[in-house]
């Protein structure tokens, strides 16, 4: 594969991308939604679109139901989640996302603990996030603290959203022979 391959990807890549962005918190409001905030904030700045923003508690249905419902919208491209992934047991984003997902991208939750790790050593290891593709649908999964979410928006989100996005949107050609 030639090295030139990911900025050819980019070419075709959309240059806004809609999202939807939930937080997952028993406590925080739209008001002190600091995580949510600064995700909403990080797509604006970079010209993409917020199309859907709420708060739902941290309990299994509310979350599938929440983030079924924002795959399956036509102006949905992304759907970004945060918070609800810790070891607690009151954490089930992950256990509500995961069996949403068709494909997983594992790089994802690997690269965040790597680049976690650099900032706030082993308690890197507890971060469970995630991220897939669903149809033409991308989703993330991240921490609920402030750093923890952008770190992940700023340093592999934002960086790849538009390249997924187009490699999704591509239509399906037959594998070679």
């Amino acid at each position: 594969m030639s090295h030139d391959a990911p900025a050819s990807h980019k070419s075709y890549s959309p240059k806004s991308v809609r999202c939807a962005v939930l937080t997952v918190s028993d406590t925080r409001t739209l008001e002190t939604d600091s995580s949510g905030d600064a995700i909403e904030s990080a797509l604006r700045v970079a010209r993409h679109e917020v199309a859907l923003r709420a708060i739902v508690p941290d309990e299994l249905e509310p979350i599938r139901d929440w983030v079924a419902r924002a795959i399956a919208r036509s102006d949905v491209d992304a759907v970004l989640v945060t918070g609800g992934t810790g070891v607690s047991p009151r954490d089930g984003t992950i256990e509500a996302v995961e069996p949403l997902l068709q494909k997983v991208l594992t790089g994802f939750g690997e690269l965040f603990r790597a680049l976690s790790f650099q900032e706030i050593g082993s308690a890197a290891m507890l971060s469970r996030a995630l991220a897939g593709t669903t149809g033409q649908t991308v989703v993330f999964v991240m921490p609920g603290s402030r750093g923890a979410v952008s770190l992940a928006v700023e340093r592999l989100i934002l960086p790849e959203l538009g390249h997924l996005v187009g490699q999704l949107r591509r239509s399906r050609s037959p594998a070679p022979h």
